[in-house]
């Protein structure tokens, strides 16, 4: 998942056809189907079918291992990835795709990789230190696309949030940066020993960001993609972005399922900044503008503020319309992030007066669950499998 959350060639011709047939052919949160058969046979294009395989098929709610287990293990990591999996996540968050600085696509949760490798204990990349302007934030640190892939597979991985989760400091320097290569196969591998389809779900990080660099990530993305016979509608891969324009031109490139990630109501995609479009995330989350999504997107990852926004003291409040309105617009909605920590969770949820220490998860995913959304984001796969065992059997 993005930044936003932190603070808080062949196929030219497919989108065409796809955007002509896109409609709301999906299970609302009461479970009515809504739509016409035209928008259900987009839906199936899209691998979104009532006949077996495509993104729809999958458990409901969705247990998506945000960043893999990162409440266990350092996060974008074999490890991490691994964990989740065993623990039973449906799908996997493998990974937020970066850019080295030879066009390799690696996964890292952002291009700075101060925070989360051991690059500062490395005396050869100290020069490599730089501040840069990142979607408008000054940034210090060391940057992927400055390095080539075989500098990068010298580094390790460290815990993100140590102060949160010093436990996770234990498996720090033990896993080197994944490449979204090496996570193909990882998949590949896994599926045949379980013998069960594992699925994926990247993110374009900062598509306008490199663009510029001459880094675009959504051509790489699909060359990987065909590469390995995973752009497909059925393909086990999901894309997301936190920038729609990245996911338009996914579009045009793949038939994967693609969602639009969304942040907070008063805040607006960088791609939206950069262009001059003035339209905020408010506006994105109305009628009109997930009728626009819908033309180009399968899906919605919104914040879980946005599902259920909270008062002026962090405790929950009504649920909004977004549920009901994504669904009649044919959007799927997968929010973002739940963790099992009280610094994370509504005030409401919290236990006790150490942030670090575990609160009320369950009865926090209940009242997510009880909105109508499709699955959601956690750090945490087990508890929010046990908890939605709990949601299903009531």
């Amino acid at each position: 998942m993005g930044t936003q959350e932190s603070q808080e060639s062949n196929g030219q011709g497919r989108g065409t056809g796809r955007r002509a047939l896109l409609g709301a052919a999906v299970l609302g949160a009461g479970g009515a189907v809504l739509g016409l058969s035209g928008a259900a046979r987009a839906d199936e294009r899209h691998g979104g079918g009532g006949h077996g395989g495509g993104y729809r098929s999958l458990p409901k709610p969705t247990v998506i291992g945000h960043r893999g287990a990162s409440g266990y293990r350092p996060e974008h990591t074999f490890g991490s990835y691994q964990l989740a999996l065993d623990m039973g996540a449906d799908v996997v968050e493998a990974g937020d795709l970066v850019p080295t600085k030879d066009g390799h696509l690696v996964c890292r949760h952002e291009p700075e990789i101060g925070g989360t490798t051991d690059v500062s204990a490395h005396p050869e990349f100290a020069g490599r230190k730089t501040t840069k302007t990142l979607d408008g934030v000054p940034t210090t640190g060391w940057f992927t696309e400055d390095f080539t892939l075989a500098e990068l597979k010298t580094l390790r991985a460290v815990e993100r949030i140590p102060a949160n989760r010093p436990n996770n400091t234990l498996y720090n320097g033990r896993w080197e940066i994944p490449t979204f290569e090496e996570v193909l196969h990882w998949q590949d591998e896994q599926t045949r020993k379980r013998g069960k389809q594992v699925w994926i779900y990247p993110e374009t990080k900062h598509p306008t960001y490199f663009r510029a660099l001459g880094l675009g990530l959504e051509e790489r993305l699909a060359k990987v993609l065909r590469k390995h016979g995973k752009d497909g509608k059925n393909s086990p891969v999901i894309i997301q972005s936190f920038e729609p324009t990245s996911i338009q031109r996914l579009d045009k490139l793949v038939d994967n399922a693609l969602v639009v990630l969304l942040s907070a109501a008063n805040t607006r995609p960088w791609d939206f900044v950069a262009t001059g479009d003035p339209r905020t995330v408010a506006d994105l989350v109305k009628p009109a503008g997930l009728k626009w999504m819908a033309s180009y997107a399968q899906g919605i990852g919104p914040t879980l503020d946005l599902v259920i926004p909270k008062d002026a003291g962090g405790a929950l409040t009504t649920p909004t319309t977004l549920v009901a309105d994504a669904h009649r617009a044919g959007l799927i909605l997968h929010p973002y992030t739940m963790r099992n920590e009280n610094v994370f969770l509504p005030a409401d949820f919290r236990r006790g007066t150490d942030p670090n220490a575990y609160g009320d998860a369950f009865g926090a995913f209940r009242t997510y669950f009880a909105t109508g959304i499709d699955g959601v984001f956690s750090d945490n796969a087990d508890t929010a499998l046990l908890a939605r065992e709990d949601f299903v059997n009531g």
